[in-house]
């Protein structure tokens, strides 16, 4: 049976860089679904993926990446797709880099898989406030979790079908990803890491600031600590899956 694949790709203000990232996914994946998210950008983003001729999710005003990013889980569950891969609108990940994300979610046990830069050498080197962020939340969750995630804050995932179904409807917002490792972990899920390369940002500027990020670090830490205290609640990995098998659709 053929996987039916898509990639949820959230954008804001990403004009200039969509265009080669539709191109990069549709030359190495010619049969997945992109789905361009627009995040309420200012710009002109909806009617460049319009014009790509992508799946336009329109967002009538700006969420922030978590309400993005759900959307588009929202819509992969909906529409009965095997596996979504986050691919970000800036043109820092890359599409031949996603077989390492699909190998390893194919491996027995796998519901999410994480494209960390950080796992081996890379010519990556990310502003001083996402590295000052990534190593704070390493050492969070690595606390929280008893394990060390090297980049928590990489939006450069894969998900099998009961990963979708649970974020779908338990996804965190602000900046989720740190977030969404602790929940997926603590509901049953095994997350796991592989070396990716990645590029800097190709166009328009990112909305991390050093100040916003020490901001949201500070938001992140307490959500982490209180979903680290609190029973886990909703469907687990094993439920999801069992519910999977029997309405495979």
């Amino acid at each position: 049976m053929t996987t039916r694949l898509v990639f949820i790709v959230p954008a804001y203000n990403e004009q200039e860089s969509l265009p080669a990232v539709v191109h990069d996914l549709r030359e190495h994946y010619p049969a997945a679904e992109v789905v361009v998210i627009n995040d309420g950008s200012t710009d002109g983003t909806a009617g460049i993926a319009r014009f790509l001729g992508v799946t336009l999710l329109d967002l009538p005003y700006n969420l922030g990446i978590g309400g993005t990013v759900q959307t588009g889980l929202l819509f992969a569950a909906r529409e009965g797709h095997d596996v979504a891969v986050q691919f970000d609108g800036d043109g820092q990940h890359r599409a031949d880099q996603v077989a390492r994300l699909l190998r390893e979610l194919g491996r027995g046990g796998c519901d999410a898989v994480i494209g960390s830069r950080f796992l081996g050498p890379s010519g990556y080197r990310a502003p001083l406030a996402r590295r000052v962020g990534i190593a704070v939340f390493r050492a969070v969750n690595s606390l929280v979790l008893g394990r060390t995630i090297t980049d928590s804050t990489s939006g450069f995932r894969a998900y099998n079908r009961a990963a979708i179904s649970f974020l779908a409807r338990d996804y965190p917002h602000d900046y989720p990803e740190p977030e969404s490792v602790v929940t997926l972990c603590r509901h049953g899920f095994e997350v796991r890491e592989v070396a990716v390369e990645m590029r800097e940002r190709q166009g328009g500027r990112s909305s991390i600031t050093l100040w916003r990020s020490l901001y949201y670090m500070c938001k992140v830490i307490l959500a982490i600590a209180v979903g680290a205290t609190r029973r886990a609640v909703g469907r687990t990995a094993d439920e999801l899956a069992s519910a999977d098998r029997l309405d495979p659709r």
